[in-house]
Order: C-alpha cells, then sequence, then structure tokens
C-alpha cells in the first residue's frame, strides 16, 4: 500500500540507527557515555517545582487553560525581553505562549505556508527548522549555517534565483548543532535584507542564555524595524533545566503572532496551567540558576573538549550552546557521520549525534551534547582516546584482529 502523502516527504529518522544500537548495547549490560540527545540533565531549580507544587494544589488550574498562554506569563515573557535585550513587547499582540519551541515552530510553519513556496534553511540545522516546512508543504532551500558573508551572499542567490520567491528564512544562534553565535551586525545585515525582500524571519534562540564569554547572544528583535518582519522563539528548556515541561514562546511581529494564536486555538488548549504559573516563577524569580547552568556547561565543556584535543580529536571550542560540532577525525572520516557514530558507540561506548540527522552539509561532523557530569566526560575522553588509539575501523575488536568467523 502506497505510504501517506506527507509522511512519504520525510525521510528515515537518521538518529534511528544509532539509538537502535544503542539500546542494544544496554540491554547487553554495556555502559554506555550518552551525549547523543541535547537532554538537560540537570534538576530543575526547586525555586520553580515549589511554584508548580503549590499552584496544583488549587483545583482551578486543573482545568482547560488558555491556548496562547495566560496573561501573566505574557507579561513575564515581556519584562524578560525587556531586562535582557531592552526590547518592548505588548503581551497582548505580540507574544504567544508555546508548548517548547520545536511545537511553535512546526505550527508556524503551518499557519504561514502554501504548497510549494520556497523556504530559505540553514543546512546543518535543527530538524524541524527545515521539516516543519516540509510537512506544510513548502519546499527547503538550504543556505549555509556560517553567520557570516557567505549566508548573506546565499540569500541574494536565493532571492534573484528561486522561483517561487523565498518567503521565509528560519536563523538559530547560538547554533542547534553547530554552536555558533551571531552578533548585533549580522542581525541587522539579515533585516535588513528580508524587510527589502519581503521575507518573514523565524529566529531559534532557545539557547539565549547558554554562552561562555564575552560574546552575549543578542536578540534578533534588537534590531530597528526587526518587528516588521521578524517572530522569535524561545525556551525555559535550557535555560532553567525544565525540558519535560514544553514550555516556550514566540514573540515579534503581531501578524505572525497572530497566525500561531489562530492557528494553536485549533489544536490546544495550552499547557497546563501549574505550569505556565511556575514558568512565571522561572522568569521573574531569582536569576542565579540561570548563572549556574551557564557556569555548568562551561565546565563541562572545559573538560571535554581539551580532555580530546589531548586524545588527537582537534575540536572547535564553541562559545555558546550546550553542543560541540566535532569533525569526525581524518582517520574516520570516509566512513560519514552515521556509521563514524556506530562505531564510537560499539568501541568507545560513547553515543553522540550524526550530522547527517541535521543535513546533508553536516554528515562529516558529529554533535556532542555536554549532558553528563566531568567525571562522567572524563570517563568518555578516556573510552575515546584508547579507540582513537587503537586505530581500528572495525566495531568488533575480535573481529578486525582475527578475520571474519567462520561458522563451525
Amino acid at each position: 500500500m502506497e505510504e501517506f502523502y506527507r509522511i512519504r516527504r520525510l525521510p528515515p529518522y537518521v538518529f534511528e540507527e544509532v539509538n537502535k544500537a544503542k539500546a542494544r548495547a544496554r540491554n547487553a549490560g554495556a555502559d554506555i557515555i550518552d551525549l547523543g540527545m541535547g537532554n538537560p540533565d540537570s534538576p530543575t531549580p526547586p525555586h520553580i517545582v515549589a511554584k508548580l507544587i503549590e499552584a496544583v494544589q488549587d483545583p482551578r488550574t486543573h482545568r482547560y487553560s488558555v491556548s496562547k498562554g495566560i496573561p501573566g506569563l505574557r507579561r513575564a515573557l515581556a519584562t524578560y525581553y525587556q531586562r535582557r535585550f531592552d526590547v518592548g513587547l505588548d503581551p497582548e499582540t505580540e507574544v504567544i505562549a508555546t508548548l517548547g519551541s520545536k511545537e511553535g515552530l512546526a505550527n508556524l510553519a503551518s499557519a504561514i505556508t502554501s504548497p510549494g513556496d520556497t523556504i530559505l534553511v540553514p543546512n546543518p540545522s535543527y530538524p524541524i527548522h527545515q521539516f516543519g516546512f516540509i510537512i506544510a508543504g513548502a519546499s527547503v532551500r538550504s543556505v549555509p549555517a556560517t553567520p557570516d558573508e557567505d549566508m548573506l551572499r546565499a540569500l541574494d542567490r536565493a532571492v534573484r534565483h528561486s522561483v517561487p520567491k523565498p518567503t521565509a528564512l528560519i536563523v538559530n544562534f547560538p547554533s542547534n548543532p553547530t554552536a555558533y553565535l551571531a552578533d548585533l551586525d549580522f542581525y541587522k545585515e539579515i533585516v535588513r535584507f528580508c524587510r527589502q525582500h519581503e521575507v518573514w524571519i523565524l529566529s531559534d534562540l532557545a539557547y539565549a542564555e547558554i554562552y561562555f564569554g564575552d560574546k552575549v547572544p543578542p536578540s534578533i528583535l534588537q534590531v530597528p524595524g526587526a518587528k516588521d518582519i521578524a517572530v522569535e522563539f524561545t525556551s525555559l528548556s535550557k535555560t532553567y533545566s525544565m525540558p519535560g515541561w514544553r514550555m516556550g514562546f514566540a514573540a515579534g511581529n503581531p501578524r505572525l503572532i497572530n497566525a500561531l494564536t489562530r492557528m494553536k486555538s485549533y489544536l490546544d488548549y495550552g499547557a497546563f496551567t501549574p505550569i505556565q504559573v511556575a514558568a512565571v516563577t522561572a522568569l521573574t524569580g531569582p536569576q542565579d540558576c540561570v548563572a549556574e547552568v551557564r557556569t555548568l556547561y562551561k565546565e563541562r565543556r572545559d573538560v571535554l573538549i581539551p580532555g580530546l584535543a589531548a586524545a588527537g580529536w582537534d575540536i572547535p571550542n564553541p562559545e555558546g550552546s550546550m553542543f560541540a560540532w566535532a569533525p569526525v577525525p581524518p582517520a574516520y572520516a570516509h566512513l560519514g557521520s552515521v556509521e563514524f557514530s556506530k562505531l564510537l558507540l560499539a568501541r568507545a561506548k560513547v553515543a553522540v549525534a550524526p550530522g547527517l540527522g541535521f543535513g546533508e552539509q553536516g554528515d562529516g561532523f558529529v554533535r556532542i551534547a555536554f549532558v553528563e557530569n566531568t567525571h562522567r566526560l572524563r570517563q568518555a575522553v578516556r573510552n575515546i582516546r584508547g579507540f582513537l588509539q587503537a586505530g581500528s575501523n572495525e566495531a568488533d575488536p575480535a573481529s578486525a584482529a582475527h578475520g571474519p568467523k567462520v561458522p563451525a
């Protein structure tokens, strides 16, 4: 029987091969150090959890909530933008709460896309950036993921040569998976170009608070005139270690916010009210926990990157996000990212995310997430050092040493 139309447009999930291998290894009793999924391992700060518990005791909070987010939560997000970026937002028309940024991106893609539209998406990038629009019926044109002249030149070529002309552009800095950071000057160029050519901008700022140096990630909404064409997605998942709570936001252009609001009004009643109440506390309460999360990821980065360099695997030192974007070592480059990830799992007992899962331009890389404590990261470094020093491309050391096994 023929596959459903929208499912036909989705390729096999690249990460599934590694996930299955990881499950088999664990079932066999192997101790796998999992640096594959960007799943924060720290507990949610106690004052946020306490507010959830308090709110859930009130039975009135157990009823249907508000799809666009309770008013206090939308005001809290506007307060955050004012405090962090000096950007003013109208909580009624320029802010909506989402079930994580991923849901918001996907539903806005459905709201604003006509079949056959051309959408510009960095390659490599987080899968929903591309597939949210593909599911909605659009065609995706890849542009470089680097926040520099290469992307700007590609945007110019795309506007001149794409048929139909692009209607939207995705940007994501600090980036998942590449960890690239953009500055305000780059955003100014993006906004100028997209205003000139009437292209919507969807900015994914989920890692706004995860940075390690003096280069503090800006918001694209800081650019004068950005709200004419741009909407920005943020999330509490990484900033406050709340991934399972599924609490995110979209903010910016009122027309785009209204489109997302109307779409969501048919699809959900918003997050559970106690979660929204606790999210208000996250945004408006003590912010020491944000600095602590930032310090935690920096400590982990500073264990992993130098450790792997000493083991013979040179990886760019990320300035932000919770990821390292690691080129596959030259001796294994011919394998591609999926086979290398499976080999690393089998030989070093370390799971990473193959770069191919983020787009074909990512196939020479793997993404390493800082989601284990420093003790486990040092163990991962030791395991990887042993694997690299052994130098075999075979998953089974016995097979490499003795050749293929012959059945008795």
